[in-house]
Parts: structure tokens; sequence; C-alpha cells
């Protein structure tokens, strides 16, 4: 038997990611990442499927609350946030995509930001933290769809 588990050998590698591992390239590409991604999902706050997850989810409230994107005076529970944004991120699939089909950054920036509010102020994170954060969500996106064999068939399977 190995020492180490697939599972416990990716959560090491995970865990083990700092901001002193971003190069100048992975910070310009990840802002350019972000920028897009906020201004997809802003664009993507008007349209109809965004409307009708946005009226479900005014169901559900928490002591906890996080924005959403285009409705400032609008809050839900981080959880409902982060669905609402990411919906209207991918809404207008503008959003980036990997090969095989994936979108890293709507899944990851709105749980981002919606968990980044909930913090207490005297804890809120740095940009570069959200900066780290965020790749490590990419990170965790791209290592699990290299391990996927459903993701190797898509393209045969269109």
């Amino acid at each position: 038997f190995p020492s180490q588990t697939v599972t416990g050998n990716f959560a090491k590698v995970i865990h083990g990611l700092n901001a002193n591992q971003l190069t100048d390239q992975v910070i310009q590409r990840s802002k350019r990442m972000i920028l897009d991604t906020l201004g997809v999902g802003l664009l993507g706050t008007s349209t109809e499927v965004c409307h009708k997850v946005t009226q479900y989810s005014k169901i559900y409230s928490s002591d906890l609350s996080s924005t959403i994107w285009g409705h400032l005076d609008f809050r839900l529970p981080p959880l409902y946030a982060a669905f609402v944004n990411g919906v209207a991120v991918h809404s207008m699939d503008f959003d980036d995509t990997w090969h095989p089909a994936t979108h890293p950054s709507g899944a990851v920036l709105p749980a981002l930001i919606a968990l980044s509010e909930t913090f207490p102020h005297k804890k809120k994170i740095s940009g570069l933290d959200l900066l780290l954060a965020f790749n490590v969500g990419i990170e965790v996106q791209g290592r699990l769809l290299h391990f996927s064999r459903e993701a190797r068939n898509i393209p045969k399977r269109y």
C-alpha cells in the first residue's frame, strides 16, 4: 500500500501553496481573469436566468450575508450569493473556458468573494491573499479536471 493516498497527497500540495509561489506572470493573469469574470458577471445580472435564481434565493437568510453583484442593497447568505453571482457569470457564456470544457473563474471567484465578505473587519484578507485563494481554487479545479476520466471523454460525446 502506498504511504500516501491520492487525496492526501492532493490536499498536502494544495495546503502547501503560498503567496511566495505566485510569479509576476501568474499575478497578472489572475488579475485579468478576475477583472474579466467581474465584467461578465455584471453583464450577466441582466439575464432572465439570473433574475430567476435571484428571486428563488430571496427566501433564504442568515446572520452572514454577501453582496449580489449589481445590487448593492440586496444581500444573501454566502452560499446563495455565490450561486446567484456564479449564474450571472456563466449566463452569457462569455466566461473563461478550459479544454476539456470547464469554466474555472465562474466557479471560483463568486464563492471566494462571497466568503471573503463574511470575514470580520479586523480579519479582512489582503489583495495578495485573495489572489492566492483564487489561484488555489483554480489549481484545485484544474487538478480535479485532470484526474477525471469523464472530462477526457467530453470531446468524444459532442
